[in-house]
């Protein structure tokens, strides 16, 4: 079984489109998408439609959750919501934020307890770092599988626990870095423009993952960034690196 797993799209459609050519040309039994999917000052709307006419099985993130309900909206939810249609709306409404794809393989957006935490990583009053085994387990909640593919941190990481589940988070489609006030003030960045997606596959061996960078045109979108007023924005799908909001 070959699973390409895509995340945090955030609206930039020609990452996407990039992503999806990518994903058509190495042949896979299936497509997840795992949320955040539209989020932000891009194309919304467009995205949306893309992802509503495919057969991907296709999760809610926690801005999934924030556009639909007004006292949760961030300013990129707002900016998203205000492009969205009934039909897109109700289309995010249908959404879960985690699903068994089979016995042994667990989608979620951040953990299979929250949509909203990291996975891989652990925010702490002096920024983020590496999770610790301990941590990633009591994250897990219980959760019995061979693999969990999950998203949020837009930090694309594959780490086998010490039972031997594979954790892979493929990375963000559409924006490279972003800073944020979550528990705590912290960065997140590849250093790269590329989407990110991940192809896992399952062997006699078990399951392995590939974490894939895929170039695209990203001009356009920081451009549209800026001039919808998300310079922050701009300079990240532009470098690859977030601008801080804090010195």
């Amino acid at each position: 079984m070959r699973i390409a797993a895509v995340s945090d799209i955030h609206g930039n459609l020609p990452a996407l489109e990039a992503v999806a050519a990518d994903i058509a040309r190495r042949g896979v039994d299936r497509v997840v998408n795992l949320g955040d999917s539209l989020s932000g000052p891009l194309l919304a709307r467009d995205t949306a439609r893309f992802l509503m006419a495919q057969d991907w099985l296709q999760l809610a993130g926690n801005h999934e959750r924030q556009i639909l309900y007004p006292h949760q909206r961030t300013a990129s939810d707002v900016h998203a919501h205000a492009q969205l249609g009934d039909a897109e709306l109700a289309w995010l409404a249908t959404l879960q934020p985690s699903l068994r794809l089979n016995p042994e393989v667990l989608l979620c957006h951040g953990t299979p307890r929250s949509d909203h935490e990291y996975f891989l990583e652990t925010v702490e009053p002096g920024g983020v770092r590496l999770a610790t085994a301990a941590e990633i387990e009591a994250r897990m909640a219980g959760a019995e599988a061979a693999l969990i593919v999950c998203g949020h941190t837009h930090v694309p990481r594959a780490v086998r626990t010490a039972a031997g589940c594979l954790i892979v988070n493929p990375g963000s489609v559409g924006l490279q870095a972003y800073d944020d006030d979550h528990l705590h003030y912290h960065v997140m960045q590849n250093g790269s423009t590329d989407a990110r997606y991940a192809i896992v596959e399952r062997s006699a061996q078990g399951w392995s993952a590939a974490l894939l960078a895929v170039p695209y045109d990203w001009q356009a979108m920081a451009t549209l960034a800026a001039r919808n007023g998300r310079p922050d924005w701009a300079h990240a799908i532009a470098t690859g690196y977030a601008k801080p909001s804090r010195q």
